[in-house]
């Protein structure tokens, strides 16, 4: 096909499992408080920056410009190919829309060419696992226009359903007040989260401990699933594998679904969620 399909690091899929799915990549970056230097993904090992997480570390995440997008693009126009980028959430970052001013740029330079921009309205592996379905499409023989469409159309039930280990960082974040990070870590409060139909964090629910709040989204995953038996289940995680392999296997017990993909959750999307985060995502009757 004359077309390569492009995301970003917030899809927090490997590098080499992009590589693998044939799909380019624009890395986002992060810093640490109090430190100029700024990083990207592949710049710090993942169990690194949530160990400097753990120990008090507070890292903050920069838009990326729509500079860092021209300079991918045009690698791939400059062969002749166009390009279909799916993007980070528009609701959680303005990754996005730094990618619709680069590919409004690069129309004037290669008129021939074509663009095409999908705010996925995901983020993590919601997004990787978008990316996993369209390209898939691609490989099924899909043009551009037809990958793009259906893009837009399965990013409308794609769930993602989330519970963090510590209040902590939901409060720096603003998601909580500190009063209720504080009452919630002492009573081992568990908050279980989504990304509604814009895009943005919603908090949904409250779990009393680690088990009842992967319990929670196991429930949800059966109420909602197009297919609980054997639809396609992406899990993501920030340093906690040991949940995310029993979520896993509480899955496959109770509806017999094997999980496609477990993978970590990165430096951009942990900043906001921090260590212990655990994130389900399939394809859902809703969001």
């Amino acid at each position: 096909m004359s077309y390569v399909i492009a995301t970003d690091s917030g899809c927090d899929i490997k590098p080499h499992i992009l590589r693998e799915w044939g799909v380019e990549y624009v890395c986002l970056t992060f810093r640490f408080e109090g430190e100029e230097r700024e990083y990207s993904n592949n710049d710090m090992e993942i169990g690194e920056f949530y160990n400097r997480m753990k120990a008090g570390g507070i890292a903050k995440t920069s838009a990326v410009n729509p500079e860092t997008f021209v300079s991918k693009f045009e690698q791939i126009l400059a062969q002749g190919k166009d390009v279909l980028y799916l993007g980070f959430s528009s609701g959680l970052s303005t990754t996005t829309n730094s990618a619709r001013i680069a590919a409004e740029e690069l129309a004037e330079k290669y008129p021939e060419r074509k663009i095409a921009v999908v705010d996925t309205l995901c983020a993590s592996a919601g997004q990787g696992l978008i990316v996993y379905l369209t390209k898939n499409k691609k490989a099924e023989g899909a043009t551009i226009f037809e990958a793009a469409s259906y893009a837009e159309s399965v990013k409308e039930d794609i769930c993602h359903w989330v519970t963090v280990e510590d209040l902590e960082y939901l409060k720096r974040g603003g998601r909580v007040s500190p009063t209720v990070a504080f009452v919630g870590k002492a009573l081992g409060i568990k908050p279980v989260i989504h990304v509604d139909d814009k895009g943005k964090l919603d908090s949904v629910a409250k779990a009393r401990g680690r088990k009842a709040s992967l319990s929670y989204l196991v429930d949800k995953y059966g109420e909602t699933a197009q297919d609980a038996a054997s639809g396609t289940v992406f899990i993501s995680h920030a340093d906690s594998e040991s949940d995310a392999n029993l979520l896993a296997d509480m899955l496959c017990e109770k509806y017999g679904v094997k999980v496609a993909h477990i993978t970590d959750i990165g430096t951009v999307i942990g900043a906001h969620a921090g260590p212990g985060t655990i994130a389900l995502f399939y394809v859902g009757t809703e969001r």
